[in-house]
């Protein structure tokens, strides 16, 4: 005899036993009947809207203005590899030949368009000051395929710069930092360095084997890497695609990170407000996204406190990324307040995630543990016998100030291992052991769609808006990356 199970408890049934079909086994006292979980049951299930009844309409969501939004330069400079730096005037028609001069005492509005070509790195930018509603504006020319800075010490350096725009460029063979801003130094200036856009940028394999990263932003606020590719960096060892030191206000969004030997974003030094969001990170090192670190005390942004506890980082915001592989794709080290949510995790090769502690008090400063952090909305899907644990706590942490929520643990060579091992705090709503039905993982789609147990079963973050492909997340969202598909 079929049975009759309210919307109600057709959901909460979900969550216990799905198939990838969007059945759901109703548990009977002679045996189970499959109900269909499509069935109209009267109640709005937290899916996207739809169209006079079609399918899901993919709402745009997170939008992203910037201070560049809608602004046209009002003079342009040219610089093409035909150009001459001592004859030039910087026109389409007489060209500089070089990135350095044709940045030499622009000023607000000022566009350099450097056409396509490959031109030496170790390019030095420093004091360069646009303004609100006339910033400036560096890179490639329109239409053209991306200009190449190869080589050099470092192959992009900015230094000291206010309202400027870096853009479709590509960085390759520096032997330190494909791309460096900083604040010249001026740790206690928290208006030195900010106001700064990377945006289209590719910069790839640099670095001679120790700590040198893609990008390298030092005491940076307020600042935007949109759209950009990081891959090979620091020579095999220790390099990040993005390296934080003290930087504050920042969004990092829809970039794409490919072996990394450190990690793929790394936020140290006291850095504090920055949103990791809708990146892919393929076997992006050590950390792929590590919230915290370790960093020299007379390189912290602002400077370190003596009259209040100090942080490596707090209030990191990693949400909607895809991480595939690496040994441990989510690091809160020394992070105080930061959040991991809704990231699509596959196969991370030694740890899900992990709590250290790597800078403690001294009789100078005082240093707050790991604290205060969340983990939710998470879809795991891993291989269990790659694993050493899930989650790897080291001492001085305050693991127990932790809040786990709604993460969906899956060990897709052994489900019925999928429980993740001790948990530091309890876990609120997990779901555990149910394939999520990704889209095609063999083909990288880890999309979900209705029939899946991660549809509609996470919990609501004032954080979470927009998902992976740029779509809102509904409410409540879907576990993992993507919101539901139909």
């Amino acid at each position: 005899m079929s049975r009759v199970i309210p919307g109600a408890l057709l959901l909460a049934l979900a969550a216990l036993i799905t198939g990838c079909d969007g059945k759901v086994a109703a548990p009977d006292a002679g045996g189970h009947e499959e109900v269909d979980a499509d069935a109209p049951d009267g109640d709005d299930d937290g899916g996207p809207a739809t169209e006079e009844g079609g399918d899901a309409a993919p709402p745009a969501c997170g939008a992203l203005e910037t201070f560049e939004t809608g602004l046209t330069p009002g003079a342009v400079l040219h610089v093409a590899t035909w150009g001459s730096d001592p004859d030039g005037d910087g026109s389409a028609e007489r060209p500089y030949a070089s990135i350095a001069r044709a940045a030499q005492g622009i000023g607000p509005g000022t566009a350099v368009r450097v056409h396509a070509g490959t031109y030496p790195g170790g390019v030095y930018l420093a004091g360069l000051s646009g303004e609100a509603g006339a910033p400036i504006w560096i890179g490639g020319a329109p239409g053209e395929p991306r200009p190449v800075v190869e080589g050099g010490g470092g192959g992009l350096h900015l230094v000291r710069v206010r309202y400027l725009v870096l853009h479709d460029l590509e960085v390759r063979g520096a032997s330190q930092n494909g791309v460096n801003c900083d604040d010249g130094g001026d740790c206690d200036d928290p208006e030195a360095t900010g106001q700064v856009i990377f945006r289209g940028l590719h910069v790839h394999d640099v670095g001679a084997g120790g700590n040198e990263d893609c990008l390298k932003l030092s005491g940076v606020r307020d600042y935007f890497v949109l759209d950009s590719e990081f891959a090979r960096c620091g020579g095999g060892m220790s390099g990040s695609g993005i390296d934080h030191v003290g930087c504050h206000r920042g969004i990092i969004a829809r970039c794409r990170f490919e072996q990394m030997s450190g990690n793929a974003v790394q936020s140290k030094g006291g850095s504090s407000d920055i949103e990791i969001r809708q990146c892919w990170m393929v076997d992006a090192g050590e950390r792929a996204v590590n919230m915290g670190g370790s960093t020299g005390f007379e390189f912290f942004r602002p400077p370190l406190s003596t009259a209040q506890p100090n942080a490596e980082a707090r209030d990191i915001r990693v949400i909607a990324n895809v991480m595939i592989g690496s040994r441990a794709p989510i690091a809160f080290v020394g992070c105080v307040g930061c959040l991991a949510a809704n990231n699509t995790l596959i196969d991370p090769g030694t740890w899900i995630l992990r709590i250290l502690q790597e800078t403690t008090s001294t009789a100078e400063y005082e240093f707050l543990p790991t604290r205060d952090c969340v983990f939710a909305n998470n879809l795991v899907f891993f291989d269990r016998g790659a694993l050493s644990t899930h989650v790897n706590v080291g001492p001085d942490t305050a693991a127990e100030t932790f809040t786990f929520s709604s993460n969906l643990w899956y060990a897709h060579d052994d489900p019925d291992r999928s429980a993740p091992d001790a948990l530091p705090a309890a876990e609120t709503a997990p779901l555990i052991g149910l394939d999520p039905c990704l889209a095609d993982p063999a083909a990288a789609d880890y999309r979900i769609g209705p029939g899946s147990p991660a549809a509609g079963r996470g919990t609501a973050w004032p954080a979470v808006r927009v998902d992976a492909d740029g779509r809102c997340f509904a409410s409540p969202p879907s576990i993992g990356a993507y919101e539901v598909r139909d």
